[in-house]
């Protein structure tokens, strides 16, 4: 089964001794550029999902039935490259991860994050989120880890604990998830190589890394220290929003469709839209 092979390659990123940087993604047609690209796995987060299919704010008002809907859109259009996904808090509670797991790993995610943050935060309560008890944290990643059929699928307890409260609390935190059986440790709100270091050296475990950006160490020593992923943020749907803003509004203020600049040629849509199999496929139609 395809779902099979994609989540046997993501294993094997996880017990590789690099850091790999996914390609953040968001559409079918930006999943098979990072493909074509050769990018080891790609990354669909709750943020971008949220905008994508929303145009709305990340504070968690995307359903796990439009989440779903687009991961399912995303992981068609590949060939082989595993899709890891961002499934905040599970959408609720313990038995809502349940479902959550059931629902993704059914669309065939090779990896997704269930994180301890207390979400949605609650109406008129301001500053940042926080989290849910190290109790309820565990008990969320073990019924993600019941919830699985398929062992292949990576559940990968996430914590946001070293942004929100402090960095002994992310790592006791990553320490419990552990101990129940999660099969990686994703840490957000990591700033600096000694806590990169401190964390490393609390599980044993694979580490992933959240960010907005360039890690604090190089790639090889994230890779020594046991980090397997390290996210770059999302600037590929950021970008794709610049872009589309300043075509529309060229086109409104009077530019001449013909001399728009940065457009996709002829070559490339088809090699995307993949053209050839297409016209392949008919013809294999009309010859029987």
């Amino acid at each position: 089964m395809k779902w099979t092979a994609r989540r046997e390659a993501y294993r094997a990123l996880l017990e590789s001794g690099n850091c790999y940087h996914p390609g953040s993604v968001f559409d079918p047609i930006s999943a098979r550029i990072a493909e074509n690209l050769g990018f080891e796995c790609g990354m669909f987060a709750g943020s971008v999902a949220s905008q994508t299919v929303l145009g709305g704010p990340d504070i968690i008002l995307i359903t796990l039935s439009e989440f779903a809907e687009q991961i399912h859109r995303v992981n068609r259009a590949l060939s082989s490259m595993p899709i890891m996904v961002d499934a905040d808090h599970g959408y609720g509670n313990a038995l809502n991860v349940r479902r959550t797991v059931e629902e993704l790993e059914t669309i065939g995610v090779s990896g997704l994050t269930i994180e301890d943050t207390d979400l949605p935060k609650r109406y008129g309560i301001g500053g940042p989120p926080g989290l849910v008890s190290i109790e309820e944290g565990v008990a969320k990643i073990r019924s993600a880890l019941d919830a699985r059929n398929d062992t292949g699928l990576a559940i990968i307890a996430r914590t946001g604990a070293a942004q929100i409260t402090d960095l002994n609390d992310a790592i006791e935190r990553a320490k419990r998830y552990e101990a129940v059986g999660a099969d990686a440790m994703f840490f957000s709100g990591i700033k600096t190589g000694e806590e990169i270091r401190a964390v490393a050296s609390s599980v044993s475990i694979p580490i992933m890394l959240g960010g907005s950006g360039s890690a604090p160490l190089k790639t090889k020593e994230l890779g020594r220290l046991g980090v397997r992923i390290s996210l770059q943020g999302h600037y590929p749907f950021m970008a794709a929003i610049q872009a589309t803003y300043e075509t529309l509004s060229a086109l409104r203020t009077g530019t001449p469709p013909e001399n728009l600049e940065r457009c996709a040629d002829s070559t490339i849509i088809k090699e995307l839209m993949r053209d050839s199999d297409y016209k392949k496929w008919t013809k294999l139609g009309l010859d029987r």
